[in-house]
């Protein structure tokens, strides 16, 4: 069976943000995803979106896939990417670390077992 493969690496938003909208869409069909985030509102679904529709055509480029309705997001991960560290300058010349995380999301299509 085909897996669809699409990545979004270094993205600028903490993980744990992102894994919010990513267990909405987990296991869901393609099509209720798209509507589904849509309405979501948290910036990330703006990313998961784009990333599922890049899923879609890499189907139809790379494996000639036509019918796209029948495809399911088998698995979607959210890791962990590189954290750039900052820091703010706090009372008596002492300073706070500020830690920008990152986040590498990767979805997995797969053809819905009929």
């Amino acid at each position: 069976m085909q897996e669809i493969i699409a990545k979004l690496n270094y993205y600028r938003m903490a993980p744990r943000k992102v894994r919010l909208v990513a267990d909405l869409v987990r296991g869901k069909s393609v099509k209720d995803c798209l509507s589904q985030l849509k309405f979501t509102n948290k910036k990330a679904s703006l990313a998961i979106d784009k990333l599922i529709k890049s899923a879609v055509a890499n189907a139809k480029n790379n494996f000639k896939i036509t019918d796209t309705d029948n495809l399911i997001i088998k698995k979607i991960t959210v890791d962990e990417g590189p954290t750039l560290k900052r820091y703010m300058p706090r009372a008596r010349g002492s300073v706070s670390p500020i830690r920008k995380r990152t986040s590498h999301i990767t979805v997995i299509l797969s053809k819905q077992h009929e």
